[in-house]
């Protein structure tokens, strides 16, 4: 029971030392999705770098990227769409970053297979470099 006690006291002093008010919290959600969307603009840059030479595949990367946007867009307010103001709470901007730095670290994965290329003897390469 001591354990038990000793347990609840850590946790919620613990949680105290750490706590931040919802306009912290929505300002750091903010600030990791910015930063996310700084790695996007890099790993991009550097694909339309690599592949210069390929004016064709530049041309339909530089399309869907503007299509990806959009989807993006969407998705989120299809997940959060818009209401009449205080709908979602507090929670709004941190939730609405959050989701949309999700969104944006996977098309971040989805990109990098243009710089890391694939393995030498996958036949379905398409516009991707080999190893």
């Amino acid at each position: 029971m001591k354990s038990v006690l000793l347990l609840v006291t850590l946790l919620i002093t613990g949680n105290l030392l750490f706590a931040q008010t919802q306009l912290e919290m929505n300002q750091n959600a903010q600030k990791s999705f910015l930063k996310a969307e700084q790695q996007l603009n890099a790993v991009y840059g550097k694909i339309l770098k690599e592949y210069k030479a390929d004016t064709v595949f530049v041309k339909n990367l530089k399309a869907a990227q503007r299509l990806w946007i959009k989807l993006r867009d969407a998705e989120m307010l299809a997940k959060y769409p818009e209401r009449e103001d205080g709908y979602y709470g507090s929670v709004d901007p941190m939730c609405w970053s959050m989701y949309k730095e999700e969104l944006t670290k996977e098309r971040i994965d989805r990109l990098k297979i243009w710089i890391t290329g694939i393995e030498e003897g996958d036949v379905c390469t398409g516009s991707v470099k080999v190893k």
